[in-house]
Order: structure tokens, then C-alpha cells, then sequence
């Protein structure tokens, strides 16, 4: 069963847009900053979270490649669900792998006394630099099912460019997910940041599904999830062209 087969009555606009409206005032209040994961903060929506779980969960990939790591709990997260995915799934190994343009030394030091240590690896560097995914594409020799999340740099550029680099490494039937396009819907706007209405995660990936056939919006888990920084963002890879 896929993630998003099952329906749910998101399909309400009503309800849809009372949603939008709730997360632009908690947008404003910093509700992504309420939680954590095994002691490890987590700027995210728990709503995506389990998504994310329930993705893990069904495609079993042996590798989370995350673009932007901050601090490093969701990096612990998808760690810890793979670690239960081997005892409980099947799963026979598995690789966390963070790429983080300035890792602060507190998220530094918080990784390495995870129980996950030595399972997850942090590359320093811009996840566009083409020597860094040079040394993710190394990392994911021998590994054979790839999931990829982006939460790095929200530019329209970046996240473009993010998309065309990591959207090869995907597997069949895994996913590409590209988080805070909710950017283009509540219209979240700061001057000292690089997005805004009409460019950022949300154009980016409008332009990348324009380019290639080979992901398709998995829109049954927004219909499901109603609150999301990620409407849209929940990209399946249906096709797998060879380049």
C-alpha cells in the first residue's frame, strides 16, 4: 500500500483553506520550534513527520539523503525509523546522510552522542556544490533504495538545482521530498531571505515536474494531512530514466 492510497475528507476546499489560515498565524508565533524527537529538536510539522514515517515505513529505503540538517533532529528521526525498520521490516542496512552547508558544533556534538552515531554522516558544504554530491553519490555506493528530503536553501534557484542534482539518486517508487513549499500559499516573506511568493520551493518544483516525467505529486498525502509545510512536496518517482 503507498502512503497516500488511502482517502481521507481532505478534499473539503473549506476545510483546505481553514488549514492554510491556521498555519499562516502559527507560522508567525514559531509553532515548528515546539518539538523534538529523542531529545533532538525537530523544526518541522509533526503532521509531516508522520508522513514521512509512513513513507519510510512502506518504500524501506536503506538510505535518507536530507539537504539541510540544522539541528540534526530529523536526521535522528529518520535514523531511529530505520533502525526499526531492520529489527521489525527486513530491512538489512541502512545509511542516514546529512548535507549542511554551516554545521553549528551544538548539532555537531548532539549527533555524535546519538545512539544512531554511527549510522549517520554530515557532509559540510553546499548541497549544490558539485564536489559534494560528488561525495553523496560515494556514500550511496552499495546501497541500493534512496530516499532524498530537501530543506536546505528555499530559493527557487537552489531548490531547482537541488532537484535536478538529487532527484537522480532517487529509487523507483521512493521519494523526493521537498519541504516549505507552503511558502508560495501562506506568503511568508522576509527581506534578509532569498524567497518569497512567486520563487521558492513551490515554483521550483512546478518548473522541475515541467522538465521530467519521472516524479509525480503524491497529492493523496496532502489530502490526508490538511496541515503540511509541504503541499505538493510529496514527489514519487514513477519512471526511472536512464542518464
Amino acid at each position: 500500500m503507498s502512503p497516500g492510497d488511502e482517502e481521507a475528507p481532505a478534499g473539503d476546499r473549506d476545510l483546505s483553506g481553514l488549514s492554510y489560515e491556521w498555519m499562516r498565524e502559527v507560522n508567525r508565533r514559531g509553532y515548528s520550534y515546539n518539538f523534538s524527537w529523542l531529545g533532538h529538536r525537530i523544526i518541522q510539522y509533526p503532521q509531516d513527520m508522520i508522513a514521512l514515517a509512513e513513507i519510510i515505513h512502506v518504500t524501506k529505503p536503506e538510505v535518507v539523503v536530507e539537504t539541510g540538517v540544522a539541528h540534526g533532529g530529523s536526521l535522528v528521526f529518520y535514523a531511529s525509523l530505520l533502525s526499526l525498520a531492520v529489527k521489525y521490516g527486513g530491512l538489512q542496512s541502512w545509511k542516514v546522510l546529512g548535507i549542511e552547508i554551516d554545521l553549528r558544533d551544538e548539532a555537531r556534538a548532539a549527533l555524535a552522542e546519538s545512539p544512531f552515531a554511527d549510522r549517520i554522516k554530515v557532509l559540510e558544504g553546499s548541497s549544490t556544490d558539485t564536489s559534494v554530491f560528488r561525495s553523496v553519490q560515494e556514500e550511496l555506493e552499495g546501497f541500493r533504495t534512496v530516499m532524498v528530503v530537501l530543506d536546505s536553501n528555499h530559493s527557487h534557484d537552489h531548490v531547482l538545482s537541488e532537484l535536478r542534482l538529487y532527484g537522480k539518486l532517487v529509487s523507483d517508487n521512493c521519494y523526493l521530498v521537498v519541504l516549505d513549499t507552503i511558502i508560495e500559499t501562506i506568503g511568508e516573506h522576509r527581506a534578509d531571505r532569498p524567497w518569497r511568493v512567486g520563487a521558492n520551493p513551490h515554483t521550483a518544483v512546478e518548473q522541475f515536474l515541467s522538465e521530467s516525467d519521472d516524479f509525480a505529486v503524491d497529492s493523496a498525502i496532502d489530502h490526508r494531512l490538511l496541515i503540511s509545510v509541504a503541499p505538493g512536496g510529496y514527489l514519487r518517482r514513477v519512471n526511472k530514466t536512464i542518464k
